[in-house]
């Protein structure tokens, strides 16, 4: 879930670039030979916010598709630097299978006004039983990985271990001090 704080920001990076680009802020154009007084990195992070914007609009089914092709590449990327043998491709298979989003991708979530209607009881209620699915499915996808992870070579093990190790992570990535949920220092104070 994305803070209120990591809202707030993006919304003031989105509101600079429109303002920036909408002219409100518009300066001469340079003379030839000189700069424009514009500085790089404005102009690079304007840029930048432009894909997350556009993902963010995205059709839930254009996204979904996109995803899938991503994950798709991923695994074959995967599969070929494992280099896996006749006997290994069983494992692969229920591996692959079990790791596959759930048919229909992301429940459908409640509407916020039938959420709210509900008492406090029966909003646990509803709760605990959608993390007690999400808990399911990670338990299946856990067993699987094991067992196809117990099919691998020791040098197998190795590039697996290297090539999944941000997999984990991927829940607390966007949350907790950027990408891997790795956490940065903060700044010393002079």
């Amino acid at each position: 879930m994305i803070s209120l704080r990591q809202r707030i920001v993006w919304a003031s990076l989105v509101g600079s670039a429109a303002l920036a680009s909408s002219g409100a802020f518009a300066q001469a154009p340079a003379a030839p030979g000189t700069s424009s007084s514009t500085p790089p990195a404005a102009v690079a992070q304007a840029e930048g916010s432009a894909p997350k914007a556009q993902h963010r609009r995205m059709d839930p089914a254009q996204r979904m598709e996109r995803m899938q092709e991503h994950r798709a590449k991923r695994l074959a990327a995967l599969k070929e630097k494992l280099k896996l043998n006749a006997a290994q491709e069983g494992a692969w298979t229920t591996f692959t299978a079990a790791s596959q989003p759930p048919a229909g991708a992301r429940p459908q979530r409640m509407d916020r006004a039938e959420f709210a209607k509900l008492t406090t009881p029966e909003r646990l209620e509803r709760m605990q039983a959608r993390q007690a699915e999400r808990s399911a499915r990670f338990a299946k996808r856990a067993e699987a990985t094991k067992a196809f992870y117990a099919a691998l070579t020791p040098e197998q093990q190795k590039t697996f271990d290297a090539e999944t190790v941000h997999a984990g992570m991927h829940g607390h990535r966007h949350g907790h001090g950027g990408h891997g949920g790795e956490h940065r220092a903060a700044p010393a104070k002079s």
